[in-house]
C-alpha cells in the first residue's frame, strides 16, 4: 500500500525528466488525473493517456515536454504531505517562483492552478508547486 499517490506520481515525473524520458507511466486514479489536467492545461505536460491492461489496475501514460532539449517543468515538488496538511485561503495563495510557476489546489470547486482559485475566489489544500 502506498501511503502517498500524488507524491509518488510526482518522483515518477521528475526522474523521468532527469532522464531525459519522453513519457513515464504512473497508476490511474482521480486525483492524479486532475493534476494531469492541470499540468496539461497550464502548458507543463503535452498530454496523457489512460491505458487499460487486461487483468490489471489501469495506468497514465505521461507525455513530457521538452524546450530545446531542456525539460519544461524545472521543479516539481510536493507542498502538503499525509503528516502535514498545508492549507491557504484566498488571500494567503502563494506565489511560485515570482509568478512564473504555479500551485496546484484541492479546492472545493476541485483541483485547479492558483491562478484559477483567484480567479474563482477560493482557497483550499496545497498540493504541489512546479516551475
Amino acid at each position: 500500500m502506498m501511503t502517498d499517490p500524488l507524491a509518488d506520481m510526482l518522483t515518477r515525473i521528475r526522474n523521468a525528466l532527469m532522464r531525459n524520458k519522453s513519457n513515464v507511466v504512473t497508476p490511474a486514479s482521480k486525483l492524479r488525473q486532475r493534476v494531469l489536467d492541470v499540468l496539461e492545461s497550464e502548458g507543463y505536460i503535452r498530454g496523457y493517456a489512460r491505458v487499460e491492461q487486461e487483468g490489471d489496475f489501469p495506468v497514465f501514460e505521461i507525455e513530457l515536454k521538452y524546450h530545446e532539449g531542456t525539460p519544461v517543468i524545472k521543479n516539481i515538488e510536493k507542498v502538503s504531505k499525509p503528516g502535514r496538511r498545508v492549507y491557504s485561503s484566498v488571500d494567503n495563495l502563494p506565489r511560485v517562483f515570482n509568478g512564473l510557476g504555479i500551485s496546484i489546489l484541492s479546492t472545493s470547486k476541485g483541483v485547479m492552478s492558483d491562478v484559477n482559485a483567484r480567479e474563482e475566489n477560493v482557497g483550499g489544500e496545497v498540493l504541489c508547486k512546479v516551475f
